[in-house]
């Protein structure tokens, strides 16, 4: 299967799976490459090509990928990729 753009369309979706699905991974997120230690919520609002977006306790955030994400399933690894670097407790 051919991976897609990722075009405003293929952000909401991939958006909409990891709130649904994976929020604890968009929490990391934020509390680990963005920073936000304390944060007691997080929601992804966007993956674009450099960054992700992310409402943080109310704030906007924008998280920097290490490389210019080229389409959907560079972006699935990449976000795999990210959550398996993270420390472990």
């Amino acid at each position: 299967m051919a991976a897609d753009p990722l075009t405003p369309a293929v952000s909401d979706r991939i958006c909409k799976h990891m709130n649904d699905d994976h929020g604890e991974a968009v929490l990391a997120y934020a509390r680990h490459y963005g920073g936000v230690t304390t944060a007691s919520s997080a929601r992804m609002l966007a993956i674009e090509a450099e960054a992700m977006r992310l409402d943080v306790d109310g704030q906007l955030l924008q998280v920097p990928f290490d490389h210019s994400l080229s389409d959907s399933e560079d972006a699935h690894r990449t976000l795999v990729a990210m959550l398996r670097a993270l420390p472990q407790p």
